[in-house]
């Protein structure tokens, strides 16, 4: 985590916030069609006590509900209400995209594909770079979080860069079920902090347009280990200790439909499946048709598509194919 010392007074986006402080401030990047402010709260608490300051997002993508729930129940239970430090939570980054019950920006673009942004760029960049350069600056540490696309859900996972050994061994102290190590991607949030030298864990669980107690469940349990291992977790918060410990992926594929028709998922998300172990089926509308999908490997199953009807070739299961040693 990136070492700095704490002003006695915090400044975002013009705002002076003193040690001590509760305060929320309204981004404004553009307004609708019909000039109504679309303004994005951020939630500031800060503590008298100075530490870190740790941000934490949801909402890159205007469907993902249950990374919002997550940062929700953190601000509901009081958790962003740190024993030092400063937590910042914005959980709805892409407005547009929420009101909408869409991924994009209305320009058509992926907030996570366009970071940093650049002054004068379109939409969805010029809010990436204000946000680079008007809020991430005070960030010692990021927590972002997402979901699947689509019908696709994810057994809730940190995704991290597997040559950064302290950000792996935050992910274990994070401890979701699984850590998925993967290369940080051009334009994303999360490439965009790395680049920076700002620490960030980005967590994935369930599907969008969907709220999963489950995964909002990992979620806060997550955000309720990272604060207590920077002691910023005030002392009524009891975090009960992990039966298990993350399970750390190398490498993984999709398998993928061989015919068109009804899927019927057999297995939940997370399962350890054995090679030639029945998956799912695919049958036709008539009553013709029933194709049984096997597991090609012994893994873990890391993504289930939950769609009800699949084109040859759709992505059905991610499953595992190398763990870490």
């Amino acid at each position: 985590m990136k070492k700095t010392e704490e002003k006695d007074v915090l400044s975002i986006l013009g705002e002076g916030i003193p040690l001590g402080t509760s305060k929320t401030i309204n981004f404004n990047i553009a307004n609708l069609y019909t000039s109504t402010k679309v303004e994005i709260p951020i939630i500031i608490e800060r503590s008298k006590k100075p530490g870190p300051t740790v941000l934490v997002t949801a909402g890159i993508h205007g469907d993902e509900i249950n990374g919002v729930e997550v940062v929700r129940q953190i601000i509901s239970k009081k958790i962003n209400k740190p024993a030092k430090g400063t937590i910042i939570c914005i959980p709805v980054l892409n407005v547009f995209g929420f009101l909408s019950m869409n991924r994009f920006f209305p320009d058509g673009r992926d907030l996570n594909r366009v970071f940093p942004g650049t002054k004068n760029g379109s939409l969805a960049s010029r809010f990436a770079y204000q946000f680079v350069n008007e809020i991430l600056p005070v960030a010692d540490f990021c927590l972002d979080f997402h979901t699947g696309g689509a019908s696709r859900f994810n057994a809730p996972h940190i995704r991290v860069d597997g040559k950064n050994e302290r950000l792996l061994n935050l992910a274990k102290i994070f401890n979701a079920p699984f850590t998925l190590l993967s290369k940080n991607l051009d334009g994303s949030y999360r490439g965009t902090c790395a680049k920076k030298g700002v620490d960030i864990l980005l967590f994935e669980g369930g599907k969008s347009q969907n709220s999963n107690r489950d995964i909002a469940k990992e979620g806060v349990l997550g955000v309720l280990r990272i604060l207590s291992h920077l002691d910023m977790l005030k002392p009524s918060f009891a975090i009960s200790d992990s039966t298990n410990d993350t399970i750390v992926i190398e490498k993984s594929f999709w398998i993928r439909a061989k015919y068109s028709g009804l899927l019927h998922i057999k297995i939940p998300y997370g399962k350890l499946v054995e090679k030639g172990e029945q998956l799912a089926t695919i049958t036709d509308p008539y009553g013709k048709m029933r194709h049984v999908v096997k597991a090609p490997n012994q893994g873990y199953i890391i993504n289930v598509n939950e769609a009800p009807i699949v084109y040859k070739g759709d992505a059905i299961f991610r499953i595992t194919t190398q763990l870490a040693s």
